[in-house]
């Protein structure tokens, strides 16, 4: 291998080795001291009763592990938003797991937990699966309660969901492990089955102290709403536990009896690794986001023997193909970073969307509409083309073709941001507003409006328009390094999965992964709706 390859690998690597580093910090919530008095408690920890309930033997991928990085540090932060996210098997079953934390404020609910509990409803309704949630909550996060309690996708919808997902059929059981407080009671008994571990969980709508200054009443919690109280007076749990590990054990057995689920038909064969080195990825990705060869990496990410190309001569800055991910069949749209000729003898720069490879995109969408098989988008793009040439050869109509054909896409789609994810070009290459099952970006990912440059020198010149005429070379570079220091945090991918714009900053090693139980969740929420694009332009 060259230099620059090994330069790239040493890049690469780090960022990934500097994401474990994050995660292992996330991991451990509220901290040691918080860790080690819920134990003292005799409660497991959020993730620990994870850990628990699936099954060892199969894979697992956390969604939101970096949720709120970064935000309420005047509260003294929110790790992984409070609330511990895992997409596994029970009982060999695919579930979604949901585990408050209560290291965190004792799991108390800030706008971001607010958020992931409904991405976590969100991946069970779209597809079909069964949602696990183990409750430890003081409630609502009150200094934050304007921005959790009342609109329509804050706390409320929760419980929404709960009835819905009961309609759609889909299973729902709780366990009480801990507080449940307020309108937090209503997320356990709107499930399917809820139990309660005795001594240590407790539901009610107001606690011991309300209580006494609403109506006047002396009552301790544990007589007001613990086990024995909701499990052989009022009826509201349906199962007494001793302690956590029986409480997930019969959480275990009952998944156990689960009928078998539907099965969308995706196609599945016996798997192949692919047939390059998955490891040369590293050394793939320029670190300075030079052009490169997509195909590589595309090479490195499907099964041996697999890829079928499609329209390869044709609308070069976009690849479009057919392959398998893990056994499954899959359609990938992908970037292409090479500097390429068109068909007509011009330059066009990789990872910009041109006219013909909007085109042919979305007539690949098409194809894997009528043919059932999920999309894979592979992002690296830098936006649609501009200039009068774009512009007069129609790049508005053919980028809206796209962007229609992808919006209306019926079959499951994720997204990998396996670079830059600019501008419109974030949303034609399914970004989240285009309602990917799963979307994940590699530690190198980038996410803005436009280029950290490029969006500096705008925000510069506005700056300067708005500041005296005696505006120095030594006072604008000053801005401009200010300028371009806020852009570049706010394009880092963490800044992105803080805030949940993605699931999650995986290795590109567990790309594959994260594809092949995607589809294999997306497979039991059989299709029911034609694909239709609505009115195109041709």
């Amino acid at each position: 291998m060259d230099l620059e390859f090994n330069k790239n690998e040493d890049t690469l690597k780090l960022l990934v080795s500097d994401m474990y580093s994050r995660w292992k910090k996330v991991a451990k919530g509220g901290g040691e001291k918080r860790i080690a008095k819920q134990h003292a408690q005799g409660k497991l920890t959020a993730r620990e009763r994870v850990s628990h309930l699936l099954d060892e033997d199969r894979p697992q991928i956390e969604i939101g592990a970096f949720a709120g990085e970064g935000m309420y540090e005047e509260y003294g932060g929110c790790p992984s938003g409070g609330v511990v996210v895992v997409l596994g098997y029970v009982k060999g079953r695919m579930t979604i797991v949901v585990a408050n934390d209560a290291t965190v404020k004792a799991g108390a609910w800030f706008p971001i937990t607010g958020k992931k509990n409904l991405r976590a409803q969100e991946i069970a309704m779209e597809n079909r699966i069964p949602i696990v949630y183990l409750v430890d909550s003081a409630g609502v996060f009150l200094p934050m309660q304007d921005e959790i309690f009342p609109d329509k996708e804050n706390f409320g919808r929760i419980f929404r969901n709960n009835a819905v997902m009961s309609s759609m059929g889909i299973t729902q059981i709780a366990a009480i492990m801990g507080s449940c407080v307020a309108g937090g009671a209503y997320l356990p008994i709107m499930s399917d089955e809820a139990m309660i571990v005795d001594k240590t969980g407790s539901i009610f709508l107001a606690g011991s102290y309300l209580v006494k200054a609403a109506i006047g009443e002396d009552i301790d919690n544990e007589t007001l709403g613990g086990a024995t109280t909701h499990t052989e007076i009022s009826g509201v749990t349906d199962y007494k536990m001793p302690n956590d590990k029986e409480a997930l054990k019969s959480i275990r057995n009952i998944m156990d009896k689960m009928g078998t689920p539907a099965d969308a038909g995706f196609n599945r064969i016996k798997p192949k690794a692919p047939a390059e080195d998955e490891q040369e990825i590293y050394g793939l990705i320029p670190r300075d986001s030079k052009p490169y060869k997509t195909i590589e990496v595309i090479k490195r990410l499907v099964d041996a023997d697999s890829w079928e190309e499609y329209k390869k001569g044709y609308g070069q800055t976009i690849i479009t193909g057919y392959a398998r991910m893990d056994g499954w069949a899959v359609g990938i749209v992908a970037n292409n970073r090479e500097i390429v000729k068109s068909k007509k003898g011009e330059m066009q720069f990789g990872g910009v969307i041109y006219s013909d490879s909007a085109d042919k995109a979305s007539r690949f969408v098409a194809n894997c509409n009528q043919k059932k098989i999920p999309l894979v988008f592979l992002q690296d793009v830098t936006g649609f083309m501009v200039g009068s040439r774009s512009e007069h050869g129609g790049i508005i109509k053919d980028g809206a073709k796209m962007v229609n054909t992808v919006a209306n896409s019926v079959v499951p789609k994720f997204t990998v941001i396996i670079g830059n994810s600019f501008g419109a070009g974030n949303y034609a290459m399914n970004g989240k507003a285009y309602d990917p099952r799963l979307i994940v970006a590699w530690p190198n990912a980038k996410l803005a409006v436009m280029g950290g440059d490029q969006a500096a020198k705008v925000l510069l010149s506005i700056e300067k328009s708005r500041m005296s005429d005696d505006f120095t070379e030594e006072k604008e570079k000053e801005l401009l390094d200010k300028i371009k220091s806020k852009y570049d945090e706010q394009m880092s991918p963490y800044y992105a999965a803080s805030r949940l714009w993605v699931d999650a900053i995986i290795d590109p090693l567990d790309t594959r992964k994260w594809i092949s139980m995607g589809i294999e969740a997306a497979n039991q929420a059989p299709i029911e709706k034609p694909y239709n694009p609505g009115v195109i332009q041709a």
